[in-house]
């Protein structure tokens, strides 16, 4: 273990050094200046510091207080060496974050013995410390390996979903995909980003409710059908409500929400402006371009600028204009996405409802 001696007296110092030398196979660096001293534990981090208190640079509680400000030396034992008997400076000490007292001339016995059981006490508090730390470890592990198996989870449904509605999966990719790019243009920190990004897919989960024969239609829906078809939201909402994880509560909000408006004219509440979560703003805005730009039977997808435009036409109507600056902001990584991952025309027709 490292141990650091402070002492103006080179004499002393050489002689304390001698003494903690005996008591076994330790690193002893010695300084005269208690300012070279800081500067190495800077740097360097030791394991018990021996300092006199009377020193002409710094005094021993200054230097006390000044290495305690050091992120490595929070915590080591610190043991100031004095002549001094006043009641005041080792109260001072003390309260710098002294451990323990000697008093010169110091008794080499009661000097290896006090410095052994220090040294057992670092020992035992650096392997507290070592252990704690590979508990935080182990416990990140868990926690990122059971967010994986979710979103793993999530994903697996949502491509189960998609390839239903007539789909090979990519839509629900990309539409995650833009939802985190905006969600980034917004300025939202990256835990939001990420977990909007798990959650997105989802937001058409509701459709495992609605009948083959209107997520196949081969053509336009009929009022009838168009307002069957919108009850997946709320289908999607009760399967996806009462979640316990933050993923959960996050997929629900979207897909309750992804078909409301700024204006209020979305459902299924009409809920209007700040009202609507800004996962479903931000998903209103990703499933509408996204829907745009893929193939239908009954129309091919539209170019990406034509789609862009009508996003922008949307803003402060359909969309919220904050989520629209967004989309607008970060165009040059959504163009680059859709142009990577846009998949051919699908032989069924796939509907944004």
């Amino acid at each position: 273990m490292r141990i650091m001696i402070v002492d103006d007296n080179r004499t002393y110092l050489m002689v304390l050094r001698g003494i903690v030398n005996n008591i076994g196979r330790h690193e002893i660096s010695v300084f005269a200046n208690p300012l070279d001293a800081l500067a190495a534990a800077a740097t360097t981090e030791f394991d018990l510091i021996l300092v006199d208190y009377l020193m002409p640079e710094m005094d021993g509680v200054a230097f006390i207080r000044a290495l305690r400000q050091l992120p490595n030396h929070h915590h080591q034992p610190i043991v100031m060496v004095t002549t001094a008997e006043q009641r005041e400076t080792r109260i001072a000490a003390l309260d710098a974050g002294a451990t323990d007292f000697l008093r010169k001339p110091v008794e080499p016995v009661e000097l290896r013995v006090r410095v052994h059981n220090l040294l057992q006490l670092r020992e035992a508090q650096t392997l507290m410390r070592d252990r704690a730390a590979w508990l935080a470890r182990e416990v990140r592990q868990a926690t990122q390996e059971l967010v994986e198996s979710q979103r793993d989870m999530a994903r697996r449904l949502s491509r189960a979903i998609d390839c239903r509605d007539g789909h090979t999966g990519d839509h629900v990719a990309r539409m995650a995909g833009l939802c985190r790019l905006i969600a980034k243009g917004l300025g939202l920190d990256e835990e939001q980003c990420e977990t909007i990004f798990a959650a997105a897919p989802m937001h058409d989960v509701g459709k495992i409710g609605i009948p083959d024969s209107i997520l196949q239609k081969p053509g336009r829906l009929t009022d009838a059908e168009m307002a069957l078809m919108r009850t997946h939201v709320a289908i999607g909402e009760a399967i996806l409500a009462d979640g316990q994880s933050s993923l959960m509560h996050c997929a629900a909000r979207i897909a309750s929400s992804h078909h409301e408006r700024w204006d209020g004219k979305g459902y299924p509440r009409g809920l209007a402006g700040e009202a609507i979560p800004i996962e479903g703003r931000i998903a209103a805005v990703a499933d509408v371009f996204e829907a745009l730009c893929a193939d239908r039977v009954y129309r091919p997808g539209w170019p990406l600028g034509e789609a862009r435009d009508f996003i922008r036409s949307g803003s402060g109507s359909h969309f919220d204009p904050a989520c629209v600056a967004a989309f607008e902001a970060r165009w040059g990584e959504i163009a680059a996405l859709m142009q990577a991952s846009q998949a051919p025309a699908s032989p069924a027709v796939a509907r944004a409802g």
